[in-house]
């Protein structure tokens, strides 16, 4: 009987086996490119976050000292992380965040009078792009946070 039963049966035509593998490559490109939009906004979010976090504290240093660095800056001058680091950890944050969600450096500015300051991710491209404001739609833009608010941020589909 079991032997009979061997013979009787059939295994999965080719046709089958090529619908599902065609199933299979519809999900696969609609899935995958979603995944990576996902993975650039939350590195996108993971980086106005630490800027945040970073400004709440500059400004927490700030009130304390009554400017946003130390005193002797003439120009408006970069920041280094070293330097800011100093001066926040561990008492304003615990550890000032180095890089962004792409793995590139935060770049850190104040005015001469040390009253202003700004923050700036260069975003998935790592380079300084000029001439955006407000709200933008492209993962290479620069995230810019200046003065207790974002001018140059993410925002609605990415491109």
């Amino acid at each position: 009987m079991l032997s009979q039963m061997r013979k009787g049966q059939k295994g999965f035509t080719l046709i089958e086996l090529l619908i599902v593998v065609a199933i299979i490559g519809i999900l696969a490109a609609i899935a995958i490119p979603n995944l990576l939009t996902a993975m650039q906004r939350s590195k996108q979010k993971r980086s106005m976050a630490d800027i945040r976090s970073i400004a709440t504290a500059w400004e927490a240093y700030a009130v304390d000292n009554n400017r946003y660095t130390a005193a002797g800056y003439t120009t408006l001058v970069n920041v280094s992380h070293g330097t800011l680091s100093g001066k926040l950890s561990p008492a304003y944050i615990k550890n000032l965040p180095n890089n962004d969600g792409w793995g590139v450096g935060y770049n850190f500015s104040t005015d001469t009078a040390g009253q202003q300051y700004m923050i700036v991710s260069y975003g998935k491209n790592g380079t300084a792009d000029t001439g955006s404001s407000g709200a933008t739609t492209d993962f290479n833009c620069d995230i810019v946070y200046e003065n207790g608010s974002f001018t140059v941020y993410p925002e609605g589909k990415q491109n």
